[in-house]
């Protein structure tokens, strides 16, 4: 209240003074009209008259002051609340970012429209133009280049790989054997996915998490991306290798390993591994085919949930909530807690409500697992 009661007060003092402004430079042509030279030799130039005159127009806009103030005070507070809900949905580091990347603008565009400014006619428009163009110029490239702005600043060790002798110290020879026989390189899917972190500080995973830098860079290429939901995975795989090089900087490295004559990421990681003989960690499917198929062993985030859910056999009595129809008539459909689908025959009738089953038989797969039930018979 009292911020408002500031502001409405200095609001008030600018109409006043720019009221009384008006006032004296209207009279030069007051003067001019009525034939008598209101600017005399009073004090501060002001002559009986010229007060006179004024007077009338200090109460005059002193009481639009008292009117329109109150009014434009709340139009600034309104707008200032409605600017403050944008920015609190917005993350702190793109508005420290963003605002770098305005004050770049503005200092490059003063630069630059300093010595234009004095052209004829145009000169005085040219430092404005180029500080509204600069300034927006600034943002977009400084949000595009959020994550190696803030990288730069921070000196995230996970951003620096290792490289030249050092990589191929690690990459090969026995000391590859040693080093890498318990090694897991990480694919775009399972940083994006984020669960190796929990695996991680669960203790399941020894050896060290090697993160390729062509990885990096295809996050970084996300990350970058005009789409909203693709610039997110990127920014989530890219905070989760700064994270885990925070949390367990003697446990992750980056290697700038790199196959010019392989295109896709896949590729390079089979290559990669097979060279380091190293494991892989996915959730791609198809990764997971290939990389088996050529001997490698590959340890799937998704397999690895389906493994530790509780199990479920045949003739095994439940009761569930069904929440919908299935694709086949009279089905009706139902989920455990850990999201595993329950199909049961001739449920439809039931959808809403809870309903008795015996398990019939449990279809499991590389992508999850789906239980088949009847109704339980009555004694």
């Amino acid at each position: 209240m009292m911020l408002r009661k500031i502001v409405s007060l200095i609001i008030s003092l600018m109409i006043i003074i720019t009221g009384l402004i008006l006032i004296d430079y209207t009279l030069p042509f007051m003067s001019e009209y009525l034939g008598y030279d209101l600017h005399g030799n009073g004090a501060f130039g002001l002559t009986f008259a010229t007060m006179i005159l004024l007077l009338p127009g200090f109460f005059l806009f002193s009481w639009l002051a008292l009117v329109l103030a109150p009014f434009i005070t709340t139009c600034i507070f309104n707008y200032a609340e409605k600017i403050t809900s944008s920015l609190s949905k917005v993350p702190t580091s793109d508005i420290l970012v963003m605002t770098l990347g305005i004050g770049i603008g503005l200092i490059l565009a003063n630069l630059i429209g300093g010595p234009l400014s004095r052209l004829p006619i145009i000169g005085p428009y040219i430092p404005i133009l180029l500080s509204l163009v600069l300034a927006i110029v600034g943002a977009k490239l400084a949000l595009r280049k959020h994550n190696d702005i803030v990288s730069f600043f921070n000196r995230i060790p996970a951003r620096k790989a290792i490289k030249g002798e050092e990589a191929a110290e690690l990459l090969e020879g026995p000391l590859a054997d040693r080093l890498y026989s318990s090694n897991k390189l990480l694919d775009t899917s399972v940083i994006i996915d984020g669960r190796v972190m929990d695996i991680m500080a669960a203790g399941f995973l020894d050896g060290q998490l090697v993160v390729p830098n062509f990885v990096l860079k295809e996050l970084q290429t996300l990350s970058d991306s005009s789409d909203n939901l693709k610039r997110a995975k990127g920014r989530r795989g890219l905070d989760l290798v700064h994270d885990l090089q925070l949390s367990y900087k003697n446990n992750v490295v980056v290697v700038d390993n790199d196959f010019e004559d392989l295109d896709g990421v896949d590729e390079k990681l089979v290559r990669l591994a097979k060279q380091s003989k190293a494991d892989i960690i996915t959730n791609d499917y198809n990764l997971n085919k290939v990389a088996g198929i050529q001997g490698i062993k590959v340890l799937n985030i998704n397999e690895l949930a389906n493994a530790i859910k509780p199990v479920v056999v045949s003739g095994e009595e439940m009761t569930v909530y069904l929440v919908k129809e299935g694709k086949e008539q009279n089905q009706g459909v139902a989920y455990l807690d850990d999201g595993t689908m329950i199909v049961v025959e001739n449920g439809r009738g039931h959808i809403g409500s809870m309903m008795n089953i015996v398990v019939t038989s449990v279809l499991q797969t590389s992508a999850g697992r789906m239980i088949f039930a009847k109704a339980k018979e009555e004694n």
